[in-house]
């Protein structure tokens, strides 16, 4: 088991906790983690790109000139790929780049997001995250006291709208509820703030 201290917005440490061995203290699978990432980044990519082909191009419904005579080249169709507005060979069309990645390999590699955080020292515990205003201001004193720097997220046990709308205009602090933590958003911070109660919800998902 391990321990880790847990704070308050004011950053003074309240108690400790124990941390389940099997999802914060594992063998980082850099695998899993690669392959999640490549997942999460490659959903996001439209896949609209699209080129024409020679059948979608506009005109060349006829021979442009006869076949002998001209002392030119034969040429079949001015959509033909060597004219200027023809047809592109071999282009690009549409394509769905997502894939598939198995259950346990999910859990391998948010376990491994999560260990990597708390193995590096970039994990922070702290008993509730509760603000009365939507004011930016409360949450750069919280990021002060906490003495945070970089790019930080917060994982609070549920929906916490006024955290949300007091950080949105903080380009350096996400907002995230226990069960929309994911291997991007984790290793993309520098610093990883959970909420106690969250960190409760998250054991029991990954046990």
């Amino acid at each position: 088991m391990t321990k880790i201290s847990v704070k308050n917005i004011k950053g003074e440490t309240v108690k400790d906790i124990t941390l389940e061995n099997k999802i914060w203290n594992i063998e980082v699978n850099d695998d899993a983690l690669k392959k999640m990432i490549r997942l999460q980044l490659d959903s996001m990519r439209q896949g609209t790109r699209k080129t024409k082909n020679r059948s979608e191009v506009s005109g060349g419904g006829r021979k442009p000139w006869k076949q002998k005579g001209t002392g030119r080249a034969r040429q079949g169709s001015i959509r033909a790929t060597q004219w200027r507005g023809g047809g592109i060979p071999l282009g690009v069309s549409p394509r769905d780049y997502t894939f598939k990645i198995n259950r346990k390999e999910r859990v391998l590699a948010l376990k491994s997001a999560l260990t990597y955080k708390n193995q590096n020292k970039a994990l922070v515990v702290i008993d509730n995250i509760k603000l009365d205003t939507l004011k930016t201001k409360d949450v750069t004193t919280i990021l002060e006291k906490l003495d945070l720097k970089g790019k930080t997220l917060f994982v609070t046990n549920d929906e916490n709208e006024n955290l949300y709308m007091a950080s949105r205009n903080l380009g350096n602090v996400l907002v995230l509820m226990a069960e929309e933590v994911n291997c991007y958003d984790i290793l993309n911070a520098d610093t990883l703030v959970v909420e106690e109660e969250a960190i409760k919800k998250i054991e029991e998902v990954l046990k």
